[in-house]
C-alpha cells in the first residue's frame, strides 16, 4: 500500500508499510478427500443390526428409504434375512391433531415404559413435508429431549417426501428392522390427523389417538373415521384450569364411543385424561395398554391382526410395484406427457387418455 506521507516534502514523518494480509485459505492447507464409506453386504448388515449396532441399524433404515434400485434390492434382502429375528415387540400408534402434544407426550410415555417395563424402545416419527419446497424439518425429536438421550432408546424421523404409501410401507419395514436390533417396544408417531392414520393402523397394535378438550362432542361418534380405528383415546393438557374442560371432554367422548359397532376385538376403547407436560395420569394410560395387549392376546385377536397387517401389505406392495413399474416403462414415459398436453386442452378426457395409456402399457406386456 502506497503512503503519500513518506514523500520527500514529509521527510519528519514515516509511515511504516505495514504487514502483508494473509491468504483468506491457508496455503499450507492440503484437502484431502474424504474416503467413500464401504458398502455393507447384506450379512454384514445383519449381523450388525442381531448384535444391536445402531450406527448398522440407521444406515439398514436409510437403506430402506432409498429410492435407488440397487439399494431396494439389497434392502429385501436385509429384511428377509431379518424376518426370523421379527415379531417380538409391542406396536404402538400414536396419533392426534396437531398441537395436541404428540412429541412431549411420546417423550414422557418412553421414559414410563423404559423405567416401569424396562427392554428397548423405539420411536418412528412421520414428518409430513412441505408440497411447496418439498423438505422436512424432522423437528419432532427435539421435544423429547429427555427419551433422545436416554441409552436403550433409538429415535427415527422419515419425512414423507410426497408419498405418504410409500412412508407408511417403509416405516414397516423399518419396524421389523428394529425388531431384529432388540427393540421390544416401538411407538410410530403419525403427521397429523388424515390418510395417515389409517397406514399407521394398519401397522401397529394398539392405536393411541391423542385429543384436546374442546375439539367435540358425541356427534363424533356418527363421523367414525379416526375414533373408531383408535384403541384408546386420551385427552391431554389435563391440568390448572383445563381439568374441568378436560373431564367434560372425556365424557362426551366416552357417550361418542357407544355409537360405535362393537369392535372385532372384543375391546371396548376407554378414554382418560392426563397431562402430558406435568406427567400426570401416565401410569393409568399405559395400565391400559397392557392390558389390552394381555386381552387380545388371549382371545386370539393379537395374531389375528397381525396376519391381516401382513396380508394387507402385501397387496399394498403389488399395487406400489405395478404403479412404479408403469411410470417407470419406456413407452409410457414417452407418450404420458403427449397425452397430458391433450388432457389439458381439453382434447380428450382424462379418462380415455388413462385407459389409452393403460391399453398401451398392457399391449406391451404381452
Amino acid at each position: 500500500m502506497e503512503h503519500p506521507e513518506n514523500k520527500e516534502e514529509y521527510k519528519g514523518l514515516t509511515v511504516n508499510q505495514g504487514v502483508e494480509q494473509p491468504a483468506v485459505v491457508n496455503p499450507y492447507l492440503k484437502l484431502r478427500k474424504k474416503p467413500k464409506r464401504r458398502q455393507l453386504s447384506a450379512n454384514e448388515y445383519v449381523e450388525g443390526i442381531v448384535k444391536g449396532d445402531i450406527t448398522v441399524l440407521s444406515q439398514a433404515v436409510t437403506l430402506v428409504e432409498s429410492v435407488r434400485p440397487e439399494h431396494q434390492t439389497l434392502a429385501q434382502e436385509v429384511l428377509e434375512k431379518c424376518l426370523p429375528y421379527t415379531g417380538n415387540s409391542i406396536r404402538v400408534g400414536i396419533s392426534g391433531v396437531p398441537g395436541a402434544g404428540k412429541s412431549t407426550s411420546i417423550d414422557v410415555f418412553g421414559l414410563h415404559v423404559l423405567e416401569q417395563y424396562g427392554g428397548k424402545l423405539a420411536v418412528l416419527a412421520i414428518d409430513p413435508s412441505s408440497e411447496r419446497s418439498k423438505g422436512s424439518i424432522l423437528g419432532d425429536k427435539t421435544r423429547m429431549e429427555k427419551l433422545s438421550i436416554h441409552p436403550d432408546s433409538f429415535i427415527r424421523p422419515s419425512p414423507t417426501a410426497g408419498s405418504l404409501g410409500g412412508v407408511a410401507r417403509k416405516t414397516r419395514e423399518t419396524i421389523f428392522l428394529c425388531e431384529a436390533a432388540g427393540f421390544d417396544k416401538i411407538f410410530v408417531e403419525t403427521v397429523g390427523v388424515g390418510q395417515s392414520e389409517t397406514a399407521v393402523h394398519s401397522m401397529v397394535d394398539f392405536f393411541l389417538l391423542i385429543q384436546l378438550a374442546g375439539t367435540g362432542d358425541e356427534l363424533q361418534g356418527i363421523k367414525r373415521g379416526i375414533m373408531e380405528m383408535a384403541d384408546g383415546i386420551v385427552i391431554n393438557k389435563a391440568d390448572g384450569n383445563n381439568i374441568e374442560k378436560a373431564k367434560l371432554a372425556a365424557t362426551h367422548f366416552r357417550n361418542a364411543l357407544h355409537l360405535f359397532p362393537a369392535p372385532e376385538s372384543g375391546w371396548l376403547p376407554q378414554v382418560l385424561t392426563y397431562s402430558g407436560f406435568y406427567g400426570i395420569g401416565i401410569k393409568e394410560i399405559w395400565d391400559m395398554v397392557y392390558k389390552y395387549i394381555t386381552f387380545v392376546k388371549a382371545n386370539g385377536y393379537f395374531q389375528h391382526r397381525r396376519n391381516e397387517q401382513s396380508k394387507f401389505w402385501m397387496y399394498e406392495t403389488i399395487n406400489e410395484h405395478l404403479r412404479d413399474n408403469f411410470y417407470n416403462d419406456d413407452t409410457i414415459a414417452r407418450i404420458l406427457p403427449k397425452q397430458e398436453k391433450e388432457v389439458l386442452s381439453g382434447k380428450v378426457t382424462s379418462f380415455s387418455a388413462a385407459r389409452k395409456l393403460l391399453d398401451i402399457y398392457f399391449g406391451n406386456m404381452k
